[in-house]
Formats: C-alpha cells, sequence, structure tokens
C-alpha cells in the first residue's frame, strides 16, 4: 500500500506539488493521470525516495522507502527506462541490481524470460529500442518479486502486442493482491487497464476514485432517444429540466435526466420510444473536461490549419512557395 500526505515539493519558486494526499490500496490497477506538468514524475519520485519532500510525507508498506530492509523486495518501479549503462548488457544490468538485495541469478532469467528479453540477454543494452529498453524497465521493476509496483508511461515505444502485454501484465500482478500504481498519458489504454484513479493537475488532487464515477461525472453523459414525435417530447423534457441536442438522423440526445425517466415522462404523455439508449462519455473525455482548468499550455485552433501565405516569401507567389523552410537562428 502508498499512503501520501499532504505532499508538497518545491523546485526554487515552482510548486510542483502542492498539499497531495492520497493512498494506492493492493489488489487494483490505480492510474495515476494528469496533463503534462501536472507533477506525477516528481511524486513518484518522493514515493521512491529520489526526491525529498518539503513538507507531507509519503509511506510505502507503512514506511518511507528509504527505511525498506530490503527495498527491491518490497517495491518495484519503471521511472526512467534509459537509466542503463549502455555498455552493459540486459543480463549484467539486472545481475548488478540483484546483487544489492541478494536475489538469486535464477531469478535474473525468469524475469527476463517473462518480459521476452532472453533472446537478446547478452546483448549490449545500449543497441537496444525504446520498446526493448521498456521491457529491460519492467523485468528490473519486477525482479524482486515485489508487492508493490509503479510504473511511469510503461507502453511508451511498445508496439500493440506490446501494449497488451503490459496492459494484461498489470491486470494480473494486480489480481495477484499486489499494489500496482501506473502513469499514462493513453487515456483508451487506461481506460482498459486501470480500476481506480488518482488525477492531479498542477500538483493538487483533482479526484481519487473508481473509473466509472470519474466517467460518471462528465457532462458528456447523456441519453441517445428516437421517438416519431421528437417535437412534443423535446418541449416535454426541457420543462422537465433536461437538455437537447438533436441530431441530423432525427434523434436526439437527452442531458439532465436519466433513461428511467425520460421513459416513465414519455410514456405519461402516450408517446412512443422507439429507442432510449444511455451514452457514457469516454474516459479521455471526462479527463479533458475535468482537468482543463490544469493544462499548463493550451494549443489554439487546428493544428494542421497553417495559411499557406505564412509559408510563402516577400514577393514569391503562394502556389510555388517552398514547403521546407531553412530554419536559421
Amino acid at each position: 500500500m502508498i499512503e501520501a500526505h499532504a505532499l508538497t515539493k518545491h523546485y526554487g519558486e515552482t510548486v510542483a506539488v502542492d498539499q497531495l494526499s492520497f493512498e494506492v490500496h493492493p489488489g487494483q490497477v490505480t492510474g495515476f493521470l494528469g496533463p503534462n506538468g501536472s507533477g506525477k514524475s516528481t511524486t513518484m519520485r518522493m514515493i521512491m525516495g529520489l526526491d525529498n519532500p518539503n513538507s507531507g510525507s509519503v509511506q510505502v508498506n507503512g514506511r518511507p522507502f528509504r527505511r525498506l530492509p530490503w527495498p527491491l523486495r518490497e517495491v518495484g518501479a519503471l521511472l526512467e527506462a534509459k537509466s542503463v549503462h549502455p555498455g552493459r548488457s540486459a543480463f549484467n544490468h539486472l545481475w548488478a541490481l540483484a546483487q544489492t538485495n541478494g536475489i538469486s541469478k535464477t531469478r535474473v532469467d525468469e524475469v527476463l524470460e517473462m518480459v521476452g528479453l532472453t533472446s537478446v540477454a547478452r546483448k549490449r543494452t545500449g543497441t537496444f529500442s525504446l520498446g526493448m529498453g521498456q521491457r529491460l524497465g519492467i523485468a528490473a521493476a519486477l525482479l524482486g518479486d515485489p508487492g508493490v509496483l509503479l510504473f511511469d508511461e510503461p507502453v511508451n515505444g511498445l508496439d500493440p502486442e506490446g501494449i497488451r502485454w503490459v496492459r494484461m501484465l498489470l491486470k494480473r500482478l494486480a489480481s495477484e493482491g499486489r499494489t500496482v500504481l501506473v502513469s499514462s498519458h493513453l487515456m483508451s489504454e487506461m481506460a482498459l487497464t486501470a480500476d481506480h484513479l488518482v488525477v492531479i493537475g498542477r500538483g493538487r488532487l483533482i479526484a481519487e476514485q473508481p473509473v466509472a464515477e470519474f466517467i460518471a461525472q462528465s457532462s458528456g453523459q447523456h441519453v441517445l432517444v428516437r421517438t416519431p414525435q421528437p417535437e412534443r417530447l423535446a418541449t416535454a423534457l426541457v420543462e422537465a429540466g433536461a437538455g437537447i441536442e438533436p441530431r441530423p438522423d432525427g434523434a436526439m440526445e437527452v442531458s439532465g435526466l436519466d433513461g428511467p425517466r425520460i421513459g416513465d415522462l414519455a410514456a405519461s404523455l402516450g408517446i412512443a420510444v422507439h429507442e432510449l439508449t444511455p451514452q457514457t462519455a469516454s474516459l479521455e473525455e471526462a479527463f479533458m473536461e475535468l482537468t482543463r482548468d490544469s493544462v499548463e499550455f493550451h494549443g489554439e485552433g487546428d493544428p494542421l490549419a497553417v495559411p499557406a501565405a505564412s509559408l510563402s516569401k516577400p514577393g514569391e507567389d503562394v502556389a510555388t512557395a517552398p514547403v521546407h523552410q531553412e530554419l536559421r537562428p
């Protein structure tokens, strides 16, 4: 179990983490979400004792990480996949870690097999692709067979098969009763993987709740309604406090009332209903809505809509302007 209480971290005048409190429980995958610059990586580093908080505390299994007698046997972490000496082989990297915590060579072989790196175990890690580096980082996290695991963007650089493998691995680890905390910017993947969420923005807690409850807070929740009397039903729904969004195909999206209430209202008026389907917002939509005020950098407009004139030089015809221009300091 991970317990953070009023964690605060400053870098000069910048507040990276601000009075952050949350818990990560065993037996479930907890997604750690937030926009860029929200403090996720800093928080994970404080959990692992790599950064000291200015105030507050964080404990793993009831103790600060630095007080764990055999840390690799209690906590495993993938925080930076490339933090490996490029001249070492995958086996030697893991064997060096294993010896610091009394872990056998047999276990090194086991985790290499587990992550699919047995065939390249004796190759230098400097030749590894990003995906192979991620797998090696996961192997290092699993080395001590710990009960608490932290993964920071574990699917970076992995192909679809590798992403699915990580998803199934995280679910299996949680099903074994382990505490699993994973950060990711891939909302679609988190929707498939996480059971619970800790969401932060600008270093502060935004939400700590099950995935379904987090999504349910989104205003994107609505009910798709089809009826042969749309105008009459729409009038009644608006009077009952609902919001109506007509669709080109004649259906309407109703917000503010759930399916049973809409059905009951239609029945009381003798209006036939041909479809009454709840529409759930995606995790990405809920995340974007609930963290909108915490995003550090906002883009404006369509990033692909670059006016052609902006690529031309004075006196140069737009149609013949070169697309690739030399960049000068």
